[in-house]
């Protein structure tokens, strides 16, 4: 089974790096998600996702590392999160992360929403590092 890696393209910030590793099922979803084609981008994830599973069957880590998305991209990322979920209640050994800024109380309470929705083990990481898109305190 190949890796699944979508790189950040220059001059296209709506779509997400991605990096699905086969041989050690290390997940990486990271940036701002808001594709004009949503659905189009999402499919070759979940598909790799299943595929993972049926083939590989093993360990997934996953890392969330999304600063921004989108309502449409909620709805794809959600559909992830149960696959994981659906995946870890059948036996596999699923670790799910989510780091985010700590400053950043909208996106906490959308991760919030998520994980609830989806009944996933997310731990949820506040990183100082991560991007955060908050006004500065002058605007």
């Amino acid at each position: 089974m190949d890796d699944l890696v979508i790189p950040l393209v220059q001059d296209e910030h709506d779509k997400p790096y991605v990096n699905f590793q086969a041989g050690t099922g290390k997940c990486e979803l990271a940036g701002e998600s808001f594709p004009e084609k949503t659905a189009e981008f999402y499919e070759r994830l979940l598909n790799w996702i299943d595929r993972y599973i049926k083939e590989v069957g093993g360990s997934i880590e996953f890392d969330f590392k999304l600063t921004y998305f989108n309502t449409s991209s909620s709805k794809r990322i959600l559909q992830l999160m149960m696959k994981l979920n659906t995946y870890a209640q059948q036996g596999g050994k699923v670790r799910a992360r989510w780091l985010y800024h700590p400053e950043d109380i909208d996106l906490e309470e959308d991760i919030e929403d998520l994980k609830l929705i989806s009944n996933l083990d997310l731990e949820m990481v506040p990183d100082e590092n991560m991007e955060y898109r908050g006004l500065d305190p002058g605007e």
